[in-house]
């Protein structure tokens, strides 16, 4: 059974526990749990927070693409994020995705969240939008309708369809309150190289980078420049470890051994089920529900699964017991 925790949700957020420029390490996106009736479950959303804190997390990131933070209204998504913010005490910092089609929407739910007490905010373009110029408009816009929050811009071309340049993130980085890029494009290792060539060069500020795309080119982006990791694959053990020892002989050899699993995670539509259902196996959620429409694990796709949690536990002991 999960364990409820006790303790006190922090009211606002002190200057310290804001999202700045000099943030690092792996910021571990979380999930948002539910029971098998589709409701929110509160205590998995507690026990799941304590778990990666545990793990070693710098920061969390919540309510994003892998959050399904559409599919929450918005009494269930200030819910969700107050039942981590109390379990995380201030522990780290707390991004909130608040993208939304409109503006309205996406100022309520960041006032809301900030003065919950989150760290920061996490913001992806809405899709459809065409042309440098309107994109970086856009995104201007909304940095205004999220203030004063500092925030996250999410570069994921292939689910927002937005295309992005290093030369358009060093004018949306005019805005101070830009923390940090989650970096999603791909192929995208170049754009980081380019996006810290323009800051050596004076032609923007230096801004934290997260690597993202499920962490399936984290040595690669790590060796570029960037200053962390944002993703949520089910072993942030392995995350946090490759960030802070950076990628050794025998670093190599543990990522490679997840790879394959890895691999399986980042499945467009069906990544989310096979992360929660291997969150389940682990114990950290209590149910591996995805909320309608979600797609579902047949029983080979659990099967395929289960055989490679078996070959990883070979090769790195987290897995151990999932066998």
């Amino acid at each position: 059974m999960l364990r409820r925790l006790t303790r006190p949700a922090r009211c606002g957020n002190p200057a310290d526990m804001l999202l700045t420029r000099k943030a690092s390490g792996a910021f571990v996106i979380a999930p948002t749990p539910f029971l098998p009736d589709g409701a929110l479950d509160l205590a998995s959303a507690r026990h799941m927070t304590e778990t990666f804190l545990r793990s070693g997390a710098a920061g969390l990131t919540i309510l994003g693409v892998m959050g399904e933070a559409p599919k929450l209204d918005a009494e269930e998504a200030l819910a969700f994020t107050r039942a981590v913010l109390e379990a995380n005490a201030g522990q780290v910092p707390v991004v909130v995705g608040v993208s939304a089609p409109g503006f309205a929407a996406m100022r309520s739910l960041s006032q809301a969240v900030m003065e919950a007490g989150a760290s920061g905010v996490m913001i992806a373009p809405a899709p459809g939008l065409r042309g440098d110029e309107a994109v970086v408009a856009w995104l201007q816009e909304a940095a205004a309708q999220v203030a004063p929050a500092p925030w996250c811009l999410q570069d994921f071309p292939l689910t927002t369809g937005v295309a992005i340049t290093p030369a358009m993130i060093a004018r949306i980085a005019a805005d101070p309150r830009l923390a940090m890029l989650k970096a999603e494009d791909c192929p995208g290792l170049d754009k980081i190289t380019a996006i810290r060539a323009l800051e050596a060069a004076g032609a923007m500020p230096r801004i934290s980078i997260m690597g993202g795309y499920y962490g399936l080119f984290l040595p690669e982006e790590l060796a570029r420049g960037t200053d962390g990791v944002m993703t949520g694959y089910a072993f942030p053990e392995l995350l946090v470890a490759m960030v802070r020892e950076g990628m050794t002989d025998a670093m190599w050899d543990r990522f490679e051994a997840h790879l394959p699993l890895i691999r399986a995670d980042s499945q467009p539509g069906l990544g989310l089920a096979i992360r929660k259902y291997v969150l389940a196996r682990r114990g950290v959620i209590a149910h591996a529900t995805a909320r309608a429409p979600a797609p579902k694990l047949s029983d080979a796709s659990r099967a395929e699964i289960d055989h490679l949690l078996r070959r990883l536990a070979r090769r790195d002991p987290i897995a151990s017991g999932l066998t």
